[in-house]
């Protein structure tokens, strides 16, 4: 069973009560907005939705993308995996926003070794 969500970044772990969750950021080549919504499952992190708000250098939308209030949205067909790493150089244009029912949180706006999200199980 599935407690909710780890994220280690900064050499502390945090536990979050949440199954689902929104990573979003800013492409540090094209500036452009993307967003990716995140359950929490008994398999691992799935990826259900990715949006971007534009398309350049590797934003290029997936298969089945339609535009929705000037945003690429499209349903990946990926397999859950067991965490995310983020970098974290503290040199890009912004850093991650993970966000959940709770709140937001910011992730890697300063050089640090990867944050890392997964689940937390008991």
């Amino acid at each position: 069973m599935v407690l909710g969500l780890c994220v280690a970044a900064g050499g502390k772990t945090l536990m979050i009560a949440a199954t689902m969750f929104t990573l979003s950021w800013t492409h540090s080549v094209e500036k452009t907005a993307w967003e990716e919504s995140w359950l929490v499952t008994g398999q691992g992190l799935q990826l259900t939705e990715a949006r971007i708000k534009g398309s350049g250098a590797g934003m290029d939308p997936g298969e089945g993308a339609r535009l929705e209030d000037g945003w690429w949205v499209w349903s990946p067909d990926a397999p859950p995996v067991p965490e995310l790493l983020l970098a974290s150089s503290g040199a890009t244009v912004s850093a991650w926003e993970l966000c959940h029912a709770g709140g937001c949180l910011e992730l890697g706006s300063a050089a640090q070794a990867p944050v890392r999200i997964g689940t937390c199980a008991p």
